[in-house]
């Protein structure tokens, strides 16, 4: 099973399961298609848009564990 960790760039994320995309949209995160975006780190992602990085993580590798079970 594929986990993450807030140092897991966004562009590493897209590429393990590009449905993680609806998530980070879900909470404000629309730059996922910007270039400079894919070499953002989730943690960097998270502190620029006022999200917890932690619960970010948990909830992707929540919604990974079961795309994949």
């Amino acid at each position: 099973m594929a986990r993450i960790n807030k140092d897991t760039m966004l562009g590493e994320l897209l590429a393990i399961d590009r449905s993680t995309e609806m998530i980070l949209a879900g909470i404000g995160m629309h730059c996922t298609g910007c270039p400079a975006s894919q070499m953002e780190t989730i943690e960097q992602a998270a502190m620029v848009h006022g999200i917890d990085a932690d619960e970010l993580v948990d909830e992707i590798n929540d919604y990974l564990a079961h795309q994949m079970a």
